[in-house]
């Protein structure tokens, strides 16, 4: 395997819930190869992913492999239970075990959560580059958050579940929301599931205007709240399918946060520029791959 080249080749895989991103790279200017694959049963997908790297590792090779996945996981090294997906609300995943995509390679292996990766590529090459703290939302099939701190992703006794917090609901909205743990958490009232099930069709095919999108600029932008209030970011991204593309959500979002902040706080700071604060990834859709990439950098 040859891994004496001046910008080293990383295996990436960017393991969703929907689907996996297989990328071998070692930045967002330098893509030697994409694999897309559907995320099914773990056999299947997890099998997929490992003719890849072995497909990889016979040609051009790869310095590192990192894997950023879709969670809860347990990314504790001391765990008898590192590197298995815990309890997911993809029924099928809980327990799956990621260590048998890396073992027989002979190189480091990083792994994260993918918002945490792609929060990591954001500020490695996109529009967090110079920051000393930033988040990467996603909202999507699921919703999560990544936070970096100093070049670092948060990490305590789990990782972040931002999409799971609790926050204040619409005056006389009592829609239960659709997440299976929690019911009306962010994920159960803004992630793509619960735009279709509230609505009757997805959010693509909604209009800007449509009431139903009061539901997911209320609770995002409660998370936005607790967000700065708690882990103080510099800028906020946001990606996944519920808000690429849409700029008028956006604005939704920026007014909604600096109504809810009153004035408290660092809101003065993020009032006197809040188009940079919440805004789009740099990266685009490459976050999520590119994320993987920077996993992997990390275990050099």
């Amino acid at each position: 395997m040859n891994t004496g080249i001046a910008s080293p080749l990383i295996a990436g895989i960017e393991l969703g819930g929907t689907k996996c991103v297989c990328v071998l790279a070692s930045g967002p200017d330098d893509i030697r190869d994409e694999v897309r694959l559907p995320t099914t049963t773990p056999d299947e997908t997890l099998g997929a992913i490992r003719a890849v790297l072995e497909r990889w590792a016979s040609g051009p090779g790869f310095a590192a492999i990192g894997l950023a996945s879709f969670g809860p996981v347990e990314l504790d090294p001391r765990s008898p239970r590192h590197g298995q997906i815990t309890e997911t609300t993809k029924l099928a995943w809980r327990g799956a075990d990621l260590n048998g995509l890396h073992q027989g390679f002979g190189v480091p292996v990083g792994l994260d959560t993918d918002v945490n990766g792609a929060a990591l590529a954001e500020g490695r090459w996109g529009a967090a580059r110079g920051l000393d703290s930033h988040a990467y939302a996603t909202v999507g099939t699921g919703i999560g958050v990544g936070i970096v701190v100093n070049g670092k992703t948060v990490r305590g006794l789990g990782h972040p579940e931002v999409g799971h917090l609790k926050v204040g609901r619409l005056p006389g909205d009592d829609w239960p929301g659709v997440c299976a743990y929690h019911g009306d958490c962010v994920e159960g009232l803004a992630s793509g599931p619960a735009v279709e099930a509230r609505a009757g069709r997805p959010g693509g095919e909604l209009t800007p205007d449509d009431p139903a999108w009061d539901m997911v600029v209320h609770a995002l932008g409660g998370m936005l709240h607790n967000l700065v209030l708690t882990a103080c970011p510099q800028r906020v991204l946001i990606g996944g399918g519920v808000a690429d593309g849409q700029p008028w959500l956006f604005e939704r979002l920026r007014a909604s946060l600096v109504e809810s902040l009153a004035g408290y706080g660092v809101a003065g700071a993020i009032v006197a520029d809040v188009e940079a604060f919440v805004q789009a990834p740099g990266l685009g859709a490459k976050a999520g791959p590119m994320g993987a990439i920077a996993v992997g950098l990390g275990a050099l």
